[in-house]
């Protein structure tokens, strides 16, 4: 067991740190957190020597694995060659990537890359191009999507829990997440002939004209691994289409194999118009971008540099990247292990039917904790994430309730890490909820 229910004198200096220097919106996991100062591979190490399995790899990022060789090596030389410039100066790292990209994105037609930091500005930038590409000025986002913190990214936010600003802007349009456990309609899939996207023609033809785009994420990440039903993408983006309306698809969480294809959109068949990356780009340094056509590409001619977009040392480390993903096939490994980790789960939810629907794609899994009275057991899965952490394994939490018990592991799990997250698993269960218990 690998308790850390006693936190350590480093952990209390760190809470104290926290408290008086920090923001307050900046939470932390776990009743008796740790602090976290080594990583390598599926591994994490705290202060006290202690090892946990990274099981959501820090929200979908390191999906090679912490302090990779190859993307150190790469990050290195760059450092000691040239630290920064900025997109104003030519760079061969930043063309480079750009070039890498319109290769390794499927379908060919996405063949232009605005580098920027972070998914927020990727989003960001992804709407002010679709109102550049269309003249038109509102925008169409689903109930449980999130999109970012900046202002206008938590706007197209459906989720409570993340829209901050009590008065956001007033140009978005809100359609119900298809979330089949929970059809907000009663119906049941394929006989409700896709029903949640007759709100999305509805808000296209009440607003004629005045939709420059709808964004979704492929999967649902902080919305409870929501996986939309077959037909979806399809149906939305003959609308789309139909209306004079974009497609861009958020796929912070979804991308770089995540869901067993290189890109989460290859599973519906439909290729956005915009495409926006982030986390994974750089398994761990801050770079994110977004993509286009040559069409709408040559809407945006204003200028549009980026201090830190395309960073030599991140474009670098982002090409390393690439490189081991392509050489590995992680597409291929994360469908793999991802169905002998739906199994694991699918295992668990005949011991323990608190666990009302395993669900997800790939190595983006959840598995949704309801009480008997189908009322969200979020304070159970509280504890059980406790119970994990203790046992080596970390995990993450999402959901508008917060009861969604979520694994997004690094892609590079063995076979001897995969029974340390059954172990973990089992013991937190039984340690948090009684067998037989929940259920709807």
């Amino acid at each position: 067991m690998n308790t850390t229910s006693i936190p350590s004198p480093m952990t209390q200096r760190m809470l104290e740190k926290k408290s008086r220097f920090l923001i307050p919106c900046v939470y932390h996991f776990y009743k008796t957190p740790m602090v976290l100062i080594r990583g390598e591979g599926a591994w994490l190490f705290d202060d006290a020597g202690r090892r946990y399995l990274d099981g959501y790899s820090g929200v979908g990022v390191v999906n090679c694995g912490h302090c990779h060789p190859q993307i150190v090596a790469a990050t290195q030389r760059q450092l000691h060659t040239l630290q920064h410039t900025t997109t104003i100066y030519l760079t061969e790292p930043m063309l480079n990537l750009a070039e890498a990209l319109s290769r390794f994105v499927p379908g060919g037609s996405l063949c232009r890359s605005f580098f920027c930091t972070s998914g927020s500005e990727a989003n960001e930038g992804a709407l002010l191009l679709a109102k550049l590409a269309t003249g038109r000025t509102s925008f169409i986002a689903l109930s449980r999507a999130l999109h970012g913190r900046t202002w206008l990214t938590t706007g197209v936010t459906g989720l409570p829990f993340w829209r901050t600003d009590p008065e956001p802007p007033q140009n978005i349009h809100f359609a119900p997440s298809p979330v089949c456990r929970s059809c907000p309609f009663g119906l049941s899939h394929p006989e409700c002939n896709l029903r949640c996207t007759d709100a999305i023609e509805e808000i296209l033809e009440r607003h004629p004209g005045t939709v420059a785009a709808f964004i979704a994420e492929p999967v649902h990440g902080n919305g409870g691994i929501i996986v939309p039903p077959d037909g979806y993408f399809a149906r939305v983006r003959n609308l789309l289409d139909r209306h004079g309306a974009l497609l861009i698809l958020d796929e912070a969480q979804t991308g770089f194999c995540r869901t067993g294809r290189r890109f989460a959109f290859e599973h519906s068949g439909v290729v956005p118009d915009i495409l926006t990356l982030c986390k994974a780009l750089g398994n761990g340094l801050p770079i994110a971008a977004f993509m286009t056509t040559d069409a709408i590409a040559a809407t945006y001619t204003r200028p549009g540099a980026s201090t830190f977009g395309g960073n030599l040392v991140t474009a670098e480390a982002a090409l390393a990247t690439l490189a081991l993903m392509e050489h590995h096939r992680l597409e291929e490994r994360a469908a793999q292990t991802g169905e002998h980790l739906r199994s694991l789960l699918l295992g668990l939810q005949q011991r323990f039917p608190i666990i009302a629907q395993v669900r997800g794609r790939g190595m983006m899994l959840g598995a949704e904790l309801v009480h008997e009275d189908g009322t969200p057991a979020a304070t159970v899965l509280d504890v059980i994430l406790e119970r994990m952490k203790d046992h080596g394994v970390l995990a993450g939490k999402t959901g508008p309730d917060r009861n969604v018990l979520t694994l997004m592991p690094p892609l590079i799990l063995d076979e001897a890490q995969i029974e340390h997250l059954a172990l973990a698993l089992d013991l937190a269960f039984m340690e948090g909820c009684r067998p037989g218990q929940g259920g709807s």
